[in-house]
């Protein structure tokens, strides 16, 4: 019980890093230049999605004061209920303002992209990777035990406590991102951007959040599929979606690179080679020379 707790606090602790940088942005929004230029059903959309990212917030604290009041510092099967139906709950809430987010940025983006589409699809995204693939596998999920020969050393539990721990460590690097990409699209420079940078901007916006959505999806498949309990299926899953998260997120460092040297320079030659070099090491640091370790060093 220990255990599915800590990491039942984990998960809700990856979820507020991510929600943290969009409540920021929401309270900062309408003291942003670019805000007064945004429709009014804009505004209000950004008031709405301030509402719901409180809602958030709120569920995803909730345990913390559950755990000392109720059961005064003690970890008990009802804390690990209580805690996996709050962090259940916030991801709804957390969904509709990622959507909001992305409709704001497509509305300042001029290059024709609908905003309702963007919404839509960040919405469908989350949903999809949050609610829908869970529930579809849980019926078919069972209990395993550790099995993996040749990591004697390594239980079950500790492997999933370090991978949480991992993705603590990659979501700030897309928190970061994720506060400029949707910041900057209210900024009076924006505007005098070329049309191809901002959609460079978009579309970095776009692999960030699609990094963010990769990243809490191993705590909604844990709480809704596993129901807290470990498993090498939860360890599998929350590897591969790390790894995906980490390939989107060098995409758009380097979505947001060209658009910057762009800007300094006004060479898109040297934009694009700067762009592709950001790429190149951060893939080929992170799976190429990792896949060329691994093989070197031989199955495991």
């Amino acid at each position: 019980m220990k255990a599915k707790i800590r990491h039942a606090l984990n998960e809700a602790r990856i979820l507020i890093l991510g929600t943290q940088v969009l409540i920021g942005f929401q309270y900062r929004a309408v003291l942003e230049p670019g805000f007064e230029h945004l429709p009014a059903a804009s505004q209000w959309l950004s008031v709405a999605g301030l509402g719901v990212l409180i809602v958030t917030f709120g569920l995803l604290v909730a345990p913390a004061a559950y755990h000392r009041i109720v059961e005064r510092g003690v970890a008990s099967a009802r804390l690990h209920r209580f805690t996996t139906g709050a962090v259940g709950a916030a991801l709804f809430p957390l969904a509709l303002a990622l959507g909001s987010a992305a409709y704001l940025v497509a509305e300042r983006v001029a290059v024709g992209v609908p905003a309702p589409l963007a919404a839509a699809v960040v919405v469908a995204s989350a949903l999809g990777f949050w609610y829908a693939l869970p529930l579809a596998v849980r019926d078919g999920a069972k209990e395993r035990k550790d099995s993996m020969a040749g990591q004697p050393h390594t239980s079950l539990d500790e492997r999933i406590e370090h991978v949480l721990t991992e993705i603590r460590m990659v979501l700030p690097g897309a928190q970061a991102l994720l506060g400029f990409g949707v910041g900057a699209v209210l900024m009076e420079s924006f505007d005098h951007l070329p049309q191809s940078s901002q959609l460079i901007h978009l579309s970095g916006v776009g692999f960030v959040m699609l990094a963010t959505i990769l990243l809490m999806a191993p705590a909604s498949r844990h709480r809704i599929t596993e129901h807290g309990e470990a498993s090498e299926a939860l360890h599998r899953f929350t590897s591969q979606m790390l790894l995906a998260a980490m390939a989107a997120l060098a995409l758009s460092v380097a979505a947001q690179a060209l658009v910057v040297v762009r800007r300094v320079l006004d060479s898109l030659p040297v934009a694009t080679a700067a762009a592709a070099g950001a790429l190149v090491f951060c893939w080929g640091l992170w799976f190429g020379l990792t896949s060329w370790l691994r093989l070197r060093m031989g199955p495991r």
